[in-house]
Order: structure tokens, then C-alpha cells, then sequence
């Protein structure tokens, strides 16, 4: 036993982590890397808008001698049917790997491919919350995660999350799914427009808070989210303001990495939440949704034991800055208003007739049972109309 650890202390498996290759340029790396994973027929999956960015272009400037497949119709929120068609075109192709070049969302159809390609039944199979993960075998396809913005971190996480057939939103959770190399080449991100890098920002400031403040044993992950959080919080404006800082862009992508690397740990009822209401309108944004619900989540989880026992808040506050924990809700109200997020989930158009639904798919999300107070229905909806 570790000492100062009680026996009946929440422990966590603790595993770290893939290759990554950090710096300016790294995109340059890409076909080593397919050699050294032993990818010859790569399917590259991304979307329309990094196409049209010309950043899939530097991309495959770097795969230039390699026989390159391209699936570009990775919607905003990866669904079940896109990754049917992804699939389709992977079978056609002769494809034996994948490189995912984009947000969270193409690194996730890349995963719900690496299953479809390889394992048989519909993606519901494999979802974390009807015991599927232990189905995911070695046998996923190989994959490559190129990121080109500083949010979700999928390029280091063991997870994915598509909305599957019958309309929910679900996770998909094995260290098979893990990338087996990222590549973080934060010049990727110089030409992010400010609301998408502040949405994916508050993502994985999201990221970095939820994984500290959930009571599960994992001191590395929290070293890391800490650290990540006062990362982002200290450049995220600068990076939504001009988009060229590039001490601010490498520092925001270190976040987004360093939140990923860290929520092995488990999040909470931002994610819930946020997963939840993703799934009944999927055209919302995931890192905006997350930045909504934090202010609420926060207050909410001050009145846990282990919050207060640890000093979690207390530390968060240092890292970000402010004089007390009291003062963290306000604060991330404050920094959504510079960043010119919407005010509240209104703003965005969610309707109260939605929270049955929400509340219903948040009870049963992954995320539900690690954040620190495991909240009730009842609190559920006090926390949606508290950031309505």
C-alpha cells in the first residue's frame, strides 16, 4: 500500500501514452511516421473546411510518395452513417491505415473507423456505456492523428465519441484506439478563426479542470491537467485575439494535449452534460457547450468532500491565477464574455422542453459517475437552468 493512500481509496490505471512528435513543421514528419507504424495505403480523414484552409494540402505535400486515399466529409459531430461512408471508401481503396488531419471531430470518425474496418456488428457494439470496450480488440487499424486545433486532444486519447444510429451520442473507450503517433505542429493552427479557437480553448480548459477535480487516484493526471490549465487560461485569449501568437498557439495545443493525456482519469458533469445535449442537437458545439456549463459545474462540485479535502479549488485558482476559489465561476464567465462566446445556453437556442432528454442521456453517459458529486436528476436540471 502506498503510504498516506487508505485501502478504499479510488484507484486508476494508469498507462502512458503514444508517440509525439511536437514542434513547428512536424507535418513534414507524417510519411516516417506511416513507415514506422507500417502504414503503405493510408486513408487520410478530415473535412471540408481543412481542405478548404489548405491545410490537409501540407499534408499531403508529406505523404507525396505515398498511394493517398482521402475521405473529406467529416461532419461537425461525427455520426455512425459518416463513418459507414468513410468505410466504403476504405474498402474500395485497399486502405491499411488511417491519418486523421483536422479537429475532434475527424480524429473520432478515424476511430469509429479503426473499429468499423476491423471488428463486425454496427459501432454500438463497442460503446463504453454497453460494455463494449473490452470488444475493441489490437486489431483496430492503425492510426496517425494530425490535430489542427487546441481542444479536444483526441490525438492522445484512448477514446471517441460519435452519435450512433439511434441517436444518441455515444463513447467508444480502448487503448486500442489510441494513435499510435500524434503529430502537433501548432502551425497548423495559425489560421483558426477566434471563435473556433476559443471553443476548442474552453474545450481543453474544460478537459483540464474536470479530470483535476474528479476524485479518482491518478497524481500524474493531475500534475498535468494543472499545468495544462494554467497553460491555456494564460494564452487562450491571446490566441483568440491574433491567431499568428505563436507562443500562444504552441501553448494552447500543449494544453489540449496535456488535457487529453490527463482525463484517462475520468471527467464529470460538464461532459454529461454536454455529451447529452450534443446528442439532441447535434449541430451545437461541443467545446462551446462545455464552456457553459463549467461556471455551474464548478459552484456544484465545491460542496464535494474530496474538493475540499484536497484543496482542488484552491489550487485551480492559483493556477489561474485568481485570489480565491470562490472567485473560479465568475471567472470563466468573464473569460467566455472576452472570448465572445455566447452567454448562456439560450443564447444558442436550447429550449427547456429539451432537459428531459438531456438529463436522461447524462444520467447514463460515461462521464456521469467521476465527477466528484454524482448528481441526481433533480440536479441535473438545476445545473441546465443555471446556465440557460
Amino acid at each position: 500500500m502506498i503510504p498516506g493512500i487508505q485501502s478504499e481509496a479510488p484507484m486508476s490505471t494508469i498507462l502512458y501514452l503514444t508517440q509525439i512528435q511536437f514542434e513547428f513543421g512536424a507535418v513534414r514528419l507524417l510519411a516516417s511516421e506511416c513507415e514506422r507504424v507500417g502504414i503503405r495505403r493510408p486513408l487520410v480523414v478530415t473535412d471540408a473546411g481543412v481542405r478548404a484552409a489548405g491545410v490537409l494540402q501540407k499534408a499531403l505535400d508529406a505523404l507525396a510518395d505515398l498511394p493517398v486515399t482521402v475521405f473529406d466529409q467529416t461532419p461537425p459531430n461525427p455520426t455512425e452513417a459518416s463513418v459507414r461512408a468513410a468505410h466504403e471508401v476504405w474498402q474500395a481503396s485497399g486502405c491499411d491505415g488511417l491519418i486523421a488531419v483536422g479537429g475532434g471531430s475527424s480524429i473520432d470518425l478515424a476511430k469509429g473507423l479503426a473499429i468499423m474496418a476491423t471488428h463486425p456488428g454496427p459501432l454500438t457494439t463497442y460503446a463504453t456505456i454497453e460494455g463494449g470496450s473490452p470488444k475493441i480488440t489490437p486489431q483496430a487499424a492503425p492510426l496517425i492523428a494530425v490535430p489542427t486545433t487546441a481542444g479536444t486532444g483526441s490525438e492522445v486519447a484512448r477514446g471517441a465519441i460519435v452519435i450512433v444510429d439511434d441517436g444518441r451520442k455515444l463513447g467508444f473507450h480502448s487503448w486500442n484506439l489510441m494513435p499510435k503517433a500524434a503529430i502537433l505542429d501548432p502551425e497548423l493552427t495559425l489560421g483558426l478563426p477566434p471563435m473556433l479557437t476559443a471553443a476548442t480553448g474552453m474545450d481543453a480548459i474544460a478537459h483540464c479542470m474536470e479530470t483535476f477535480m474528479s476524485a479518482a487516484f491518478n497524481p500524474p493526471a493531475d500534475g498535468i491537467a494543472l499545468d495544462g490549465l494554467e497553460r491555456a487560461w494564460a494564452h487562450i485569449e491571446r490566441a483568440t485575439k491574433d491567431g499568428s501568437d505563436r507562443e500562444a498557439r504552441l501553448n494552447m495545443m500543449s494544453a489540449s494535449m496535456q488535457g487529453a493525456m490527463a482525463f484517462q482519469k475520468g471527467l464529470g458533469a460538464v461532459h454529461s452534460l454536454s455529451h447529452s445535449l450534443g446528442g439532441v442537437n447535434p449541430k451545437l458545439h461541443h467545446g462551446t457547450l462545455n464552456a457553459m456549463f463549467l461556471p455551474a459545474v464548478v459552484a456544484f462540485n465545491a460542496e464535494a468532500e474530496s474538493m475540499q479535502k484536497d484543496r482542488r479549488l484552491a489550487r485551480m485558482a492559483h493556477a489561474m491565477g485568481l485570489g480565491s476559489q470562490g472567485d473560479i465561476p465568475a471567472a470563466i464567465k468573464d473569460m467566455n464574455a472576452r472570448l465572445g462566446l455566447p452567454t448562456g445556453l439560450a443564447a444558442l437556442g436550447v429550449q427547456r422542453e429539451w432537459f428531459d432528454k438531456v438529463i436522461t442521456g447524462a444520467m447514463a453517459d460515461h462521464c456521469h459517475k467521476t465527477n466528484p458529486r454524482v448528481a441526481t436528476p433533480e440536479q441535473y436540471r438545476a445545473l441546465l437552468e443555471a446556465s440557460m
